[in-house]
Order: structure tokens, then sequence, then C-alpha cells
């Protein structure tokens, strides 16, 4: 079957899955297309590749065994070599709240399977427009990262996986994951969250999200109507009194006389 796009959207497809027996018909239908394809059947792998190679567009299966699709989809989406490249999910039977997380995370696409060859292609076609149309006109090419040796290149997925733990506790101050659960979301154990933590930020993980709550605290109080009580349960305290102890020792002044100071002055902390 001929399609209407082969001429124009003809890419670079990385493929990042390890069903074996559905890549056939997939890595067929790229083929048939005029796509260059790049494949991978792990998630860390392929999160590496893609920094290297550049490609146009990435599918990534959801379930990959010891790291999943999402875990790699954070890497890539805080990693600004790669966060760029628009990334498409495929999964069997996929529940909403998959759906969702695979949505919130940085995908852009979720593609059930098993899958139609001709939908596969024309879900392609509508994103690499979608990422060429918003591509700014003096960006010619997104930065590719120099081949790396060794020793460098757990350094820098050491400054991605740090990066990638920062945005997830950005995202729901209210509901950090225990060290464990936030490690594992990144791809990672605990013990390299934490020494690559350190390094990227000169803070502990635990000192990061508590500086992040107490500052999301400040513009809460200077810029809406919630109560001290509210402000608290938004951020992740468990009532007031405990939130305006660590607010003080951290400004040197309690939740209510910082809001009087914002509203005496119109600051927008």
């Amino acid at each position: 079957m001929s399609y209407w796009f082969q001429s124009s959207e003809r890419a670079h497809i990385m493929v990042i899955d390890d069903s074996v027996e559905e890549l056939q018909v997939l890595l067929t239908a790229l083929r048939g297309a005029g796509h260059r394809i790049s494949l991978d059947f792990d998630a860390l792998g392929g999160y590496r590749r893609a920094a290297v190679l550049q490609p146009d567009l990435i599918l990534l299966d959801a379930h990959l065994g010891a790291t999943s699709g999402f875990e790699a989809c954070r890497l890539l989406k805080a990693d600004p070599t790669t966060a760029h490249i628009p990334v498409i999910f495929l999964s069997a039977g996929a529940t909403l709240e998959e759906r969702l997380t695979g949505l919130r995370e940085g995908g852009v696409d979720y593609i059930l399977k098993p899958f139609e060859s001709e939908e596969v292609l024309v879900r392609i076609s509508v994103h690499l427009a979608l990422a060429r149309a918003q591509k700014p006109d003096d960006v010619a090419e997104a930065p590719r990262r120099p081949l790396e040796s060794e020793d460098e290149a757990p350094h820098d997925l050491d400054r991605v996986i740090a990066r990638a733990a920062q945005r997830l506790i950005e995202s729901d101050l209210a509901n950090i994951p225990p060290l464990p659960a936030l490690a594992a979301r990144v791809g990672t154990h605990e013990k390299r969250l934490t020494r690559a933590f350190r390094a990227h930020t000169g803070r502990t993980v635990l000192e990061f999200a508590r500086e992040e709550r107490l500052s999301r605290a400040q513009h809460l109080l200077a810029q809406t109507l919630l109560s001290i009580e509210d402000v608290a349960h938004a951020i992740g305290f468990s009532g007031a009194a405990n939130f305006t102890t660590a607010f003080k020792e951290r400004f040197g002044s309690t939740p209510a006389a910082h809001r009087r100071l914002c509203r005496g002055c119109a600051c927008g902390a």
C-alpha cells in the first residue's frame, strides 16, 4: 500500500521495544514508508542511543522489564539534548491511568497493541509535522551530544537522573514518593540517585524537596487566598503547626506574618 506522506515525511525513527514478534510487522511498515530505523530492546540503552543519534521521533514500549518506558521517557524529557524528540508510547491493553501516565511524562501519543500499521504511520506523520512546525526557524538542528567515553557516560547519565528526579518532585510536592520509589521512577537505585543528586544540586533529595516546598509556600501565601492549613496540605505538610515551624526556621517569620508583609508591599514572592 502507498501512503500519501511517504515522500515528504521520511524520518529517522527510533523503536525501543522488546516484543520481537510485533516488531517485525512494525519495522516492515516503517521501512515501507521510507523511514530510517534505529532499534533498541532496553529502556536505558534506548535513552543513551537517542542522546547520541538524535532521532526525529521515538516509538517506546511502555513495559520494558527492569526499567519501564515511563522511566525512560522521564530521562529523555529531563535531558536537554533529547527533550525535543516526540515520544509515542506503545502498549498492550493499557488502562486509562497508564495512558494518562504516559502523557504526563511527556509522551505525545499512545498506540494500543495490536496496532494497525497504517494507523502507526499516520500518527507518526502527524507528530513529525507538529514537531517540525514547532521548531524555531533559527534552529536548524537540535544540539547533538558528542560520543562519550566509558568514563564520561555515567557522569552524564547521573546529571539526567538528578534532573528527572527534580522534575518529579516539583510536579507534585504534596505527594513526593519515598527515596527508593523515587529512584525507581527515574530508572535507578537509591544509592545512585543520592550520589547523583548531591553531585549535581549540592543538596540531598530531602533538602531539595524541603526547599521546594517552602518556596512554593511563599508563592501560595503571597498569590492566593488559601488558608495556612490549606497551603500546608498543598505542599505536603500534615498540618499548619509543623508547617509554621518549618517556615519560620527557614525564613525567620511565620506564614501569617509573611502574608501580611506581602500584602502590605504588594510583592509577588
